[in-house]
């Protein structure tokens, strides 16, 4: 396969020696900065060498040999380090520099080569071959070949050298386009020096063309060492004539600017001539050409994105520029456009939204509508599906190798458009970020990370080609397989071996033969592209998870917080209470780790956590004691006595101690630690103190207790004697990092002492025994922390009241400590209570007077119902008198029984109800009227009545 290149530009350079410019690339059309001294007359003007003082004369050269009279004496010419500008020539009549005619131009120091119907006067091409095993195969003929516009390179096995000599004359640069479509064409350019010795960072690899031409400039400012220095002229004596397609409509151009579409121009020429209605040109062309009758194959449909109603409009296009006549006989029509239909749906793995297809959310699936999130203890199969096509996906690109329109979405498939010429790469590239870890053996090199397929067709009446390429990159891509003339649909698949394979190209050609739109019509269609188990990539399904324990990179979705997946089944179970389990991902009940004595779980049961609060329940029904050590959670520092090393170096060692740690509100916790490290004097007036690197001791929080021992960590009391009373309270850590001295890891016990007495909160001593820097082993620290703080929160139970006597009707209540109590803060002793009161005598006097009151009612009663009594007598007494005198002839009384309306069950009962002496008055009162109803009265013999009062 050739490949283009099309032009270079060569700047001089320092040194006058020859450098030789070597083009390992197919098609070429080169700009090169040189000298080419020559005039249409019998002589021209050159300039002698330069002198040491960098002078040169300027002589006439007849141009024939036999021509040696008549010529110009010489005259002195410009200094050596005279130059012209870009857009300018040097006249050598005159000596001066001039402007170039509008229709030519100048490089000023260089020359251009853009005209290849022949190979330009300095270039050399010849075929070498470079292949040990074919050392037999005839090269001579794998030149490189003008083609008008470029130069191309040959297409067999052979190499094809292509070089330029030129005398370098100050520092400059070369500057070629190329065309390099195919990694799998050796395509190398180097600069070597007189002596062929390459030049320092000369030699380059070209990369691939990704669309277009590619343009490579190299700096020629030095050559090798061994190329002795030389000065020469920097300048041009002559303009060149645009060629056919430009123009320079200025005096003085650097370059010709191309002509635009539907335009041309000869050669030299200063404005591009407009073509005529029925013609056409493309850019650059040096000429018009009969517009033909439009056929089906000169437009191209393809799909607006999804509007709100759910609907894409169908859109058809002429191929830019548009060549064809719409009004000649037979021509099409561009059909209407803006016809309305429904939108594919969304690929799998997507949802629409806001008639966008939108990827579903990490750790969902959907088959295209709605996305679901996956149940717990599966997985996402991530992976790229595309099946409908309304808008290109965002991992693929598609390009050409010249303006214009390349690969277009059809709903159903994507397809390639008509490109400007039929030798065009149509190029549509995939491009993923990795794969993930395969369910088999991870280390096997031939085990399958993914499989890409994909659904394809092609339609072609020449000799089309259809690429498929994989690679680590755009850049670098190999072929896999390819397709050559019309392919029925079809499916291919891949099976990708290599975490590396990261880029997938596919290449369509509708010919090799140059030609500008003959088969347009020739497509390719891809259907459909599936690609799996991909990073970054979309699920359309899920599956129960396959990991081994604890393995937290997969996309399986974790079980609840403080739950455990249940091996095989990827069910869910919670861990039993007051447990921390490391990972949602472990697996097996045997995950669930218990927390230590006085700990708790986290929110997220990962830790366990110590809030600086105890509660620890005392002894022989006694309330259970509260502990507070808040005051002591802040990082607390600590160092012991100064030490000196064999050398008399003095150095202390410091400790940090984190107590407790805590949970911080966004779900993150702050572990309780302690590290150690080694402060050295330092001999540096303004540093007090020079700290080494440190290490923890412990990091983690197991325990806290009374007991001595915890979890294989032993505190015994003989290294912190204290007198009998309230036990300690010490705090267990562990450090998971292992050395050689401590295979099991590093470890600290803390013990809190109560201590009212101390009120800093940083009194931390170290074992006074023979234990040196708080450790007996080098494993395990021991510490003791006295404070007040450490001391139980004082309650109610710790103080009593104190009654004082009542004096002058005033009695006072006092709070005070029981004996031995040890506390700090919690309940404050209440303040003194005054209370009124009475003493004795009051009370004596109060019962002297009630006695005597209820005496002299008594009395006063008594006297009452006497005198009551003596005047009922009297009444009574009269009575019988008078009855006596008549001998009992008395009324006839009808009754002394209960009168008709009394009721004496009532009298009784009222009697009964009633105090007693309401209940003497009406007895009194009741005898009264008895008499009146049962005895008659008696009239005197003077007829005055007998009255009984009451």
């Amino acid at each position: 396969m050739a490949t283009p290149s099309r032009w270079a530009s060569f700047h001089p350079g320092v040194c006058g020696h020859e450098a030789e410019s070597r083009l390992y690339c197919p098609y070429s059309r080169v700009k090169f900065t040189a000298v080419f001294l020559s005039l249409q007359s019998d002589y021209h003007f050159e300039y002698t060498q330069c002198d040491v003082l960098g002078s040169r004369w300027r002589v006439a050269i007849p141009n024939k040999v036999e021509t040696c009279s008549g010529l110009p004496d010489p005259v002195k010419g410009t200094q050596c380090t005279f130059t012209c500008k870009e857009g300018e020539y040097l006249d050598m009549q005159s000596q001066q520099c001039q402007k170039c005619a509008a229709g030519t131009y100048s490089l000023g120091t260089g020359v251009a080569f853009d005209e290849w119907d022949s190979l330009p006067s300095g270039f050399v091409s010849h075929g070498v071959t470079t292949n040990e095993d074919s050392a037999n195969t005839n090269c001579s003929n794998s030149t490189w070949t003008p083609q008008g516009e470029y130069i191309a390179s040959n297409t067999d096995e052979c190499t094809a050298a292509l070089s330029y000599a030129v005398n370098l004359k100050q520092p400059g640069s070369l500057t070629f386009e190329y065309l390099y479509p195919d990694s799998n064409i050796y395509f190398e350019f180097f600069v070597q020096s007189e002596q062929c010795q390459s030049r320092e960072n000369g030699v380059q690899w070209m990369t691939v063309s990704e669309k277009n031409w590619n343009t490579y400039r190299v700096s020629m400012g030095t050559m090798s060492l061994v190329c002795p220095p030389a000065l020469w002229v920097a300048y041009t004596s002559e303009c060149f004539h645009c060629k056919p397609g430009t123009h320079s409509a200025q005096p003085g151009s650097a370059h010709c600017d191309p002509c635009p579409p539907n335009s041309y121009s000869n050669k030299g020429a200063t404005v591009c001539h407009e073509c005529e209605n029925d013609q056409y040109a493309l850019a650059g062309s040096g000429s018009c050409k009969p517009r033909p009758a439009c056929k089906n194959s000169d437009y191209f449909y393809t799909h607006t994105p999804c509007d709100a109603e759910g609907k894409t409009q169908l859109m058809y296009k002429w191929i830019a520029p548009k060549i064809c006549n719409e009004t000649a006989d037979g021509a099409v029509t561009l059909p209407a456009s803006g016809n309305k239909q429904s939108c594919p749906p969304c690929n799998p793995g997507f949802f629409m939204s806001n008639s966008t297809c939108q990827a579903c959310p990490e750790g969902h699936y959907s088959n295209g509508t709605d996305c679901s999130e996956c149940p717990v203890g599966t997985e996402p199969v991530t992976e790229f599906e595309y099946k409908w096509w309304n808008t290109m996906p965002a991992n693929m690109k598609s390009s050409v190798f010249r303006q214009g329109y390349t690969w277009e979405v059809a709903g159903d498939y994507i397809y390639t458009t008509p490109a400007e010429q039929d030798t065009d790469y149509m190029t549509l590239m995939l491009n993923v970020p990795g794969y993930r870890q395969p369910h088999a053996a991870a280390m096997d090199t031939q085990t399958e990370f993914s499989r890409i397929s994909f659904v394809f067709e092609t339609v072609c009446a020449a000799d089309c080609k259809l690429y498929f390429l994989a690679g680590s990159s755009r850049w670098y891509n190999d072929e896999m397989e390819h397709w050559t003339g019309s392919a029925e649909k079809q499916s291919y698949s891949y099976v990708i071996l290599s975490n590396r394979t990261l880029s997938f190209t596919w290449l369509f050609q509708r010919t090799e033969q140059f030609n500008e739109r003959k088969y347009s019509a020739d497509i390719a269609k891809i259907y459909s592209i599936h690609i799996t188990n991909v990073m970054g990539g979309v699920a359309s399904r899920c599956r129960r998870c396959a990991l081994p324990s604890g393995v937290e990179t997969s996309a399986c979705v974790p079980c609840p917080q403080g739950h455990y997946m249940v091996n095989g089944t990827g069910e869910c179970r919670r861990c039993p209470p007051n447990t921390f389990i490391r990972s949602s991902y472990s697996v097996g009940p045997e995950a669930c780790i218990q927390c230590g004595p006085n700990l708790k779980p986290n929110k997220a049961h990962t830790a366990c956590l110590s809030d600086c609060e105890l509660d620890l329940r005392a002894g022989g029904g006694a309330p259970p004691l509260h502990y507070d050590f808040s005051p002591l959670s802040n990082v607390t520092g600590s160092h012991g006595g100064p030490r000196f090393t064999n050398r008399g170096v003095r150095y202390f060692t410091h400790f940090n101690v984190a107590l407790c740690g805590a949970e911080v509100s966004d779900g993150r916790e702050v572990k309780g630690y302690i590290c150690q490290s080694t402060m050295v004097p330092s001999g540096i007036r303004s540093q007090s103190l020079v700290s080494s690197l440190p290490f923890l001791i412990g990091d983690s929080l197991i325990g806290v207790t009374t007991e001595t021992t915890l979890d294989g960590i032993s505190s015994p009391d003989r290294l912190f004697p204290s007198a009998p009373g309230r036990p300690d309270i010490i705090f267990y850590y562990k450090s998971s990092d292992v050395t050689q001295a401590c295979k099991q890891g590093r470890a600290a016990a803390v013990r809190l002492r109560c201590n009212p007495a101390v009120t800093a909160t940083d009194h931390i001593t170290l074992p006074s025994t023979n234990c040196s820097e708080g450790t007996c082993d080098g494993c395990t620290f021991h510490f003791l922390w006295e404070s007040q703080h450490a001391c139980p929160l004082c309650t109610r139970d710790h103080y009593k009241p104190i009654v004082s006597e009542c004096a002058q009707g005033i009695q006072r209540t006092t709070y005070v400590w029981k004996e031995h109590v040890q506390c700090y803060g919690g309940e404050s002793l209440p303040a003194q209570t005054v209370n009124a009161c009475v003493n004795l005598d009051f009370w004596l006097k109060f019962g002297v007077l009630t006695g005597a009151i209820a005496a002299l009612l008594l009395i006063l009663i008594s006297c009452y119902f006497w005198k009551k009594t003596r005047r009922l007598e009297y009444k009574y007494s009269k009575l019988m008198m008078s009855s006596g005198d008549t001998e009992c002839k008395l009324p006839a009384a009808d009754s002394c029984a209960i009168m008709e309306g009394e009721d004496a069950e009532d009298e009784l009962m009222d009697l009964t109800r009633k105090s007693f002496f309401t209940k003497m008055k009406a007895f009194s009162r009741e005898v009264t009227d008895l008499l009146h109803q049962c005895l008659p009265l008696s009239r005197s013999d003077d007829g005055a009545d007998a009255t009984a009062e009451s």
